[in-house]
């Protein structure tokens, strides 16, 4: 039953985070319970975790609907990120261990491919994952918490205001911070990592409004091919 609510989860994230459905869109329960052949409740369930993910917003006795984050917070967000962010990578440089680079290497072999897909929502999610899996190499609880807390709050930034050809560019500068941690410069990775979050904040820019979409009819054909390509 959990895998089920995982694959679901997945289907929903990559919609959200690839753009595909505009900002504010409902994300009506019953409805998406029919699509993914789901309880109500277990519907809730999803929706519930996409909220505390920051991917969507819950708001009491309206329900569910696509998170419209506001570049307003961007500034404090990325300034926050960038304090934070440029610390774990000098700690993390002189003593990054065989184990971690492994994950880390793997981990940008996959931005790669998904990027050579023309994958966006995958993408996005991957390059936040990045950035968690420097967090968690610190094996620090409270530094992890702190990462996740401003993930979150911009993976939809990310979504609706930076342009889909950015991901290349977030791609390479991922491998720049990664190339500075192999030769323990803490110093240099702490630069590129600086650089990085400021070039991010740059290329986010105001969008024109989404063209409405049938959100049913769209998560429906996601769904649809989600499934097909896991038989």
């Amino acid at each position: 039953m959990r895998d089920a609510e995982d694959a679901v989860y997945r289907t929903l994230s990559r919609a959200l985070l690839g753009g595909r459905l505009a900002p504010g869109t409902p994300l009506r329960e019953s409805a998406l319970a029919e699509v993914f052949g789901l309880s109500r409740e277990r519907m809730r369930k999803i929706l519930q975790r996409l909220g505390t993910n920051r991917l969507i917003e819950l708001v009491p006795n309206r329900g569910a609907f696509v998170a419209t984050p506001s570049l307003a917070q961007a500034r404090d967000i990325y300034e926050a990120r960038r304090i934070l962010e440029s610390g774990i990578v000098s700690h993390l440089a002189p003593t990054l261990d065989a184990a971690a680079c492994a994950l880390l290497r793997q981990h940008l072999q996959e931005e790669s491919r998904a990027l050579e897909a023309g994958d966006r929502g995958e993408s996005v999610r991957l390059s936040a994952h990045f950035h968690m899996l420097l967090a968690e190499a610190t094996g620090n609880h409270f530094v992890v918490q702190q990462m996740q807390e401003l993930v979150s709050r911009t993976s939809m930034l990310v979504a609706v205001h930076e342009s889909g050809n950015a991901m290349q560019c977030a791609c390479a500068e991922h491998c720049d911070i990664f190339d500075t941690l192999l030769k323990g410069d803490g110093e240099g990775a702490a630069r590129a990592m600086r650089a990085h979050l400021s070039l991010i904040e740059t290329r986010l820019k105001p969008r024109a409004s989404s063209t409405a979409l049938d959100a049913v009819a769209l998560l429906r054909g996601l769904w649809a091919e989600s499934t097909a390509a896991a038989e």
